[in-house]
């Protein structure tokens, strides 16, 4: 069985790739909206800020490492949240652009997509049909042909490239095939326990969210991983709360936020991402648990530090 943490570590996921811009005026864009997220999210209990950079003229995803240092020093100064930088970046760049932010700025974190998938964004066209920005409409149509190539070898190379960073990894688990390739790398010593693993429920293309959904995932992390993981899952969209709270009951952590989730409850647009962590705090300590400090989840997660970091 894997190791009940003692305290639940919220990760909170501000902007990402999959939302676009039209689809909710709350969406962080620009760096100070970024940064005003973030250090909101903090406050509000989140112990890990998982980051992404936009364009903040169109909102496009943007992956260069200069795009992320127009807030990551403002945050790490703000905050004593752990700073986790994605290396999924967007399903439409290739592994050496991704990866680029965490080999030059050397996370605490920074998340690794355990394995290729169907990414399916185009049915969001049923509910959005009018845009901001000339780019938002084709790529969310283009996405019913896109497949999330994350294959053996991009794995091998993020890992090999961010080795001697000594960044631990959110490792992003769309789908139980995830979990045993991840089970291979640990099999051949290219990650070290304890892994963090982040359950994806409810992309279209990956794994649903029934609640015999999640616990498959975690009764296979189990038996492949016993004591050697720390369980954390997410939510998209509608799901975002329940699957979180089944998760904690369960022993688990949980990753809230805009990335994941426009909504703060049935037909209410969140304002923040902030309302998402207050939201899935009260339903934690509901259950007579407590959330983890920055501090404590570098502990739990055997995180090197933030005066580790290079920004």
């Amino acid at each position: 069985m894997a190791k009940a943490a003692r305290k639940v570590i919220i990760t909170c996921a501000v902007t990402g790739a999959i939302h676009t811009p039209s689809m909710s005026p709350y969406l962080p864009i620009t760096p100070e909206e970024i940064i005003k997220d973030a250090l909101g999210a903090a406050e509000a209990g989140a112990a890990i800020l998982h980051l992404h950079a936009r364009n903040p003229e169109n909102g496009k995803p943007d992956q260069t490492p200069e795009a992320f240092m127009k807030f990551l020093p403002q945050i790490k100064q703000a905050t004593n949240a752990a700073i986790n930088l994605t290396s999924g970046g967007s399903p439409y760049m290739k592994v050496e652009e991704r990866v680029l932010p965490a080999q030059m700025l050397k996370p605490e974190v920074a998340s690794l997509n355990m394995g290729s998938i169907n990414f399916g964004l185009f049915h969001l066209l049923d509910k959005y049909t009018e845009f901001k920005h000339d780019w938002e409409k084709p790529h969310l149509e283009a996405t019913r042909d896109l497949v999330f190539r994350n294959s053996f070898k991009d794995i091998e190379f993020i890992l090999k490239t961010c080795y001697e960073n000594n960044t631990r990894f959110e490792f992003e688990c769309y789908d139980i095939a995830h979990l045993y390739n991840l089970a291979h790398f640990a099999e051949r010593g290219l990650v070290k326990p304890p892994f963090f693993v982040q359950s994806v429920f409810g992309i279209l293309g990956g794994i649903g969210t029934h609640p015999e959904d999640v616990q498959h995932m975690k009764r296979t992390a189990d038996r492949l991983f016993g004591d050697d993981y720390r369980w954390s899952v997410l939510g998209a969209g509608a799901s975002q709360l329940r699957i979180a709270a089944q998760a904690a009951a369960l022993g688990g952590n949980v990753r809230v936020g805009l990335e994941d989730s426009l909504w703060a409850g049935r037909g209410k647009l969140a304002t923040s991402s902030a309302d998402q962590v207050r939201l899935v705090r009260q339903m934690i300590e509901g259950l007579g648990l407590e959330i983890a400090s920055p501090d404590e989840a570098r502990e739990i997660l055997s995180l090197k530090g933030a005066d580790k970091v290079a920004f």
